[in-house]
């Protein structure tokens, strides 16, 4: 570290299994990485991937970033759309500044090297160009998509996650202060007594060994949960880990209920790959596969374009009517070369397939894709520990409300990170100022006095029990009900299923209850287990490859708890969350809140009571 950013030294002991890093970053997605890459080269920067690089949402996004980058666009119409796409529940304050920062995120996206496409010149015999060099905001071809009032989405042809991922991955590499480690999975916050955070603890996959890094400050950018869901178009790797690690380390975690499910995942035997919104910015239509007639002409006034929520549950309707498991989106319309030029990873692929966009049409059905909620986050990243920032789909900042504006995300990983880049000097240098050692008197001061944490307005706590084994009275396990390997991969597809058919895009307070009652029973099988589950909170112990597998189970079964707690309590029908029993909106727009278990007093939760009913469009709270 530099003079300037020197902290106080972690004490640690000298082990090949306990080693030391100024920062410590969770997660290589976009996020992560755009924080490595603006934090100063004089820290040493550790980025932990959970599986290979590639293996993350980021990678994955097709869309664009969106940001007012056009002469005719404005922030404040961006925010506008914003607003109205979260349903009321949007943070102003943070939405304002993160969407402020639009067109810096997107040209320093171009001075790491993105192949942005760009608006075709007249002396160009190919009408979309991507230069590696010089580029400007001005010149990037911009797209449109649902929910936004004009072109403002940027784009690498229609693979833009990758384009980005690869750039920033070359130069994170390539900088001689950043180590990037595959295959390094996360598994506990390491906390001081003073609510500092101080690195994590770790499980090496190639080497089948648990690590423990101490740094000076940790940055979470790990993902979402979508693979809480059978049909998601997240990797294998997004199952909430992140948001479970910062809330037993003492964060709030708001409005997990909103899982936005995009509309046109393909629909063909079990593939996660998604039809880019973008398709239906140009044009697309979608149809009912029997009749060929457009359907969202009658639903919403913007037709396919309208805010992703309200066009997945039009296509959830249709299919429950048409009974085939999807509709069809349609673009055979446009041009033919417009679409294998603009389109070129879209349409290779569905070919491959045997299904050529320019004359047949593309099966689609709605997929788990981005979570709304997430880890509580002010927009510089500041959670509710110190020491801890986070950033991406695990966090919680507010922009997205109760349903994302289309690619928002990368603008969100983009700006924090950057943000958190920005303030993570101050906190370190503010850190060295709290060293007891210096010569002059800091006696008034304590870590609090150098980190604030976030807030949030209008909120509606969800009441949690005191354990996840007394929800319900169930008959005892059998002992020989005990969960092995094999078993909790039965388990975790189940759970899956359930996810996918009760907490999906319609929900209701029967449904829910269903699958708490069989949550109950899965927890109750892991309690006969050698890793029982305060060991898997705690991490006390080394943990070993076989203990792992129910290590995560158990992590997803209270992160499905917490998620389906924070639906049944919300007693309404808003954005991504609808309540069969509820469809209407409650009068005040409140934001989902679960404490910390370091933070809840359980004098005052509630069992759950299938008897509890809330007649009224508001929030239900007993006391």
């Amino acid at each position: 570290m530099s003079a300037a950013l020197t902290a106080k030294p972690l004490s640690a002991p000298s082990s090949d299994d306990m080693l030391q890093t100024d920062v410590l970053i969770i997660g290589a997605g976009l996020a992560g990485l755009s924080t490595a890459l603006a934090l100063p080269k004089s820290l040493n920067i550790t980025v932990l991937s959970k599986a290979a690089l590639e293996i993350c949402s980021s990678h994955y996004a097709q869309g664009g970033i969106a940001a007012s980058l056009d002469k005719e666009d404005s922030v404040a119409d961006h925010i506008a759309d914003t607003l109205i796409a979260g349903a009321g529940l949007c943070e102003a304050d943070n939405t304002s500044r993160i969407l402020s920062a639009g067109q810096q995120a997107v040209q320093w996206l171009c001075e790491q090297g993105v192949p942005f496409t760009q608006i075709p010149q007249k002396d160009n015999a190919k009408p979309f160009t991507k230069l590696q060099t010089e580029l400007q905001t001005a010149d990037l071809h911009l797209t449109k998509e649902g929910g936004h009032g004009c072109r403002r989405v940027a784009h690498a042809d229609d693979a833009t996650g990758r384009h980005i991922m690869e750039a920033l991955t070359v130069k994170a590499q390539a900088a001689a202060h950043i180590t990037i480690l595959p295959d390094h999975e996360a598994l506990s916050l390491l906390k001081n007594s003073d609510n500092q955070c101080q690195g994590a603890q770790v499980f090496d996959h190639s080497n089948q060994r648990q690590l423990t890094f101490y740094s000076h400050a940790v940055v979470l950018a790990s993902g979402g949960l979508g693979q809480l869901f059978k049909r998601a178009s997240a990797p294998n790797v997004c199952v909430g880990d992140g948001v479970m690690m910062a809330w037993q380390a003492g964060c709030r975690l708001a409005n997990l209920e909103f899982i936005q499910f995009h509309p046109t995942g393909l629909a063909v035997a079990d593939s996660s790959f998604l039809i880019s919104e973008a398709l239906r910015g140009e044009g697309g239509r979608l149809t009912c596969p029997q009749t060929g007639a457009r359907f969202m002409l009658d639903i919403d006034e913007r037709a396919e374009l309208a805010p992703r929520d309200i066009v997945a549950r039009a296509i959830a309707e249709q299919i429950n009517n048409n009974g085939l498991g999807y509709v069809h989106l349609d673009v055979s319309h446009l041009p033919d070369q417009f679409l294998r030029e603009h389109f070129p990873q879209i349409y290779q692929t569905l070919l491959n397939l045997g299904i050529d966009i320019t004359s047949d049409p593309i099966p689609v059905a709605p997929t788990a894709h981005y979570s709304c909620g997430g880890v509580v986050t002010c927009a510089n990243g500041l959670t509710d520990v110190i020491g801890l920032y986070a950033a991406g789909e695990v966090a919680y900042t507010g922009l997205h409300g109760a349903n994302r504006l289309a690619s928002n995300s990368l603008l969100e990983c983009v700006v924090v990170g950057r943000n958190i880049a920005a303030d993570l000097p101050r906190y370190l240098k503010a850190l060295e100022n709290l060293d007891p050692l210096a010569s002059h008197d800091h006696s008034n001061l304590s870590a609090t006095t150098i980190w604030t944490a976030p807030t949030l307005k209008d909120i509606q706590t969800i009441k949690l029990p005191s354990s996840p084994i007394i929800l319900f009275n169930l008959p005892h396990c059998d002992d020989a009900d005990i969960v092995t390997n094999d078993h909790a991969g039965k388990i975790v597809t189940e759970l899956k299923v359930l996810m996918t058919s009760y907490m999906g895009i319609t929900r209701n307070a029967e449904s829910l209850e269903q699958i708490l009652i069989q949550i109950q029973q899965w927890q109750q099988w892991l309690e006969k287990t050698k890793l029982n589950q305060s060991n898997m909170s705690t991490l006390v112990d080394t943990i070993t490859a076989d203990e792992l597998t129910l290590f995560q189970l158990a992590r997803q079964l209270q992160l499905a708890t917490l998620v389906i707690q924070s639906a049944y309590q919300r007693y309404e029908s808003r954005g991504g969350h609808y309540r069969q029993d509820y469809p209407h909106l409650a009068s005040t727009p409140r934001t989902s809140v679960i404490e910390s278990p370091l933070n809840l007093s359980y004098k005052q939760c509630i069992y759950f009571d299938k008897s509890i009913k809330n007649p009224q469009n508001s929030y239900h709270s007993i006391d």
